[in-house]
């Protein structure tokens, strides 16, 4: 596996979960959540871009139980559009189908209320997001 850090975007309607792998691509951490209506949106993903120069982004498909695109397949392509106009990092979808229930029902089990998860959640499927997407990299190899 090359080395260098990942980056992993949840695309949501609200939210954007991010998580960040360490350069050797063991670990997978929450980063950060942003807000998709904040006006300076493109200036954050411009930061973390360049504070973790990342050799490879993924991002969460957001398909339907049996495979199909689902209804936000759309509003993750034109993500997918923004990020490949900062960025020359290559992107790819990775499936999501399972990674916010996932991420929510561990917050649950864990203790913590709904209202404190809401961003949690986002960065923890985006943790999911980002271990599957190193574990395809890995059984590349």
């Amino acid at each position: 596996m090359q080395r260098g850090r990942r980056l992993a975007f949840d695309f949501g309607d609200v939210r954007i979960g991010v998580a960040v792998c360490d350069p050797d691509g063991i670990l997978a951490s929450p980063l950060i959540t942003l807000k998709t209506s904040d006006r300076n949106l493109l200036h954050s993903l411009q930061s973390l871009l360049s504070e973790y120069e990342p050799i490879a982004i993924y991002i969460g498909k957001p398909s339907n139980m049996d495979g199909s695109a689902g209804s936000a397949v759309d509003k993750a392509e034109g993500f997918r559009h923004l990020m490949a106009t900062i960025t020359d990092a290559p992107i790819s979808f990775i499936d999501e189908r399972m990674s916010t229930v996932s991420a929510a029902r561990s917050m649950r089990e864990s203790g913590v209320s709904a209202k404190d998860a809401k961003s949690r959640i986002d960065q923890a499927a985006a943790v999911a997001i980002l271990e599957f997407a190193l574990a395809i990299e890995k059984n590349q190899r």
